[in-house]
């Protein structure tokens, strides 16, 4: 009998953004786990350095901030000459930001989209020319299922995952001819460190919303965690299939809160509609 990484599917190349923990860290392990090629990245070397002993000439680690665009340029080019092509571009690396949108200030929330915007801007546009020229590959972003609905407190976190989403939504339409795939992924609430110290950073808090926020957080407690470890072959079903979804749900109880967020602005657009119809004017 033929294991599928011999003869149903070609081995794969991958690159990844934000590789010490996390899905960064399992998804990576898991793809050279399946005999495929991963050029994982971090921050610190340090952090990943052991992968270097438990998958020797499959895994090229790299130092990488993705918030240095000479930085993410050069490690992107150092993984595309080490191993010849990348496949899949997958940038994961981001954090979250909690405040209130009256309690951030300008330069925490430049921060937040320095890494969750400009980071994977970076990398996806020092990727295309590679893609191009090798005659394909795919892109894949890690968002969230906030990138359709918000909640309070975590306001700049959600906006950075909205933007995440439109400016995918564009790249798939204008990388389509070139033979590049794009994928968004859109996880859930899993129990990963996202949650930790090093994922999270907290504006300095205002007295006025500390009821919020104690609310906040004790919701967030009672929200059902998926295993991150079941994630990978959900993952790689979506790698090796030839037409891959752009958007694509990771966790089972995304779709509810989609459907009733977009039932509720599909029911006040319809309610208003009469007076948006009134402001259309005559011009011909």
């Amino acid at each position: 009998m033929m294991h599928q990484n011999e003869n149903t599917r070609a081995n794969k190349v991958w690159f990844i953004t934000g590789t010490s923990r996390g899905f960064g860290r399992i998804w990576a392990e898991a793809a050279l786990k399946r005999g495929d090629k991963v050029a994982a990245t971090a921050r610190s070397l340090k952090s990943i350095s052991d992968l270097n002993e438990k998958y020797g000439g499959n895994v090229l680690t790299l130092e990488l901030d993705v918030t240095n665009p000479e930085q993410v340029k050069s490690a992107v080019a150092k993984a595309h000459a080490h191993f010849g092509r990348l496949d899949i571009v997958l940038n994961n690396a981001g954090y979250s930001l909690i405040g209130t949108i009256e309690e951030a200030s300008a330069d925490e929330v430049r921060a937040i989209y320095e890494t969750n915007i400009f980071g994977a801007l970076a990398v996806i546009q020092s990727a295309l020319p590679l893609l191009r020229k090798q005659g394909g590959g795919h892109i894949i972003g890690t968002s969230s299922n906030l990138g359709h609905i918000t909640l309070p407190v975590i306001g700049y976190y959600c906006s950075s995952k909205w933007a995440f989403e439109a400016l995918h939504e564009s790249l798939a339409a204008e990388i389509k001819a070139f033979g590049i795939k794009v994928t968004i992924l859109e996880p859930g609430a899993y129990a990963t460190e996202f949650g930790s110290p090093q994922s999270l950073k907290f504006a300095a808090g205002l007295d006025v919303y500390s009821d919020l926020k104690a609310h906040f957080a004790e919701g967030l407690k009672k929200i059902e965690r998926g295993d991150p470890e079941a994630t990978p072959q959900a993952l790689f079903q979506i790698v090796d299939t030839e037409n891959p979804p752009l958007r694509f749900n990771l966790g089972s109880h995304n779709l509810t809160g989609i459907r009733d967020a977009y039932a509720q602005r599909l029911e006040t657009w319809e309610a208003w509609d009469y007076l948006s119809r009134s402001a259309q004017g005559n011009l011909k």
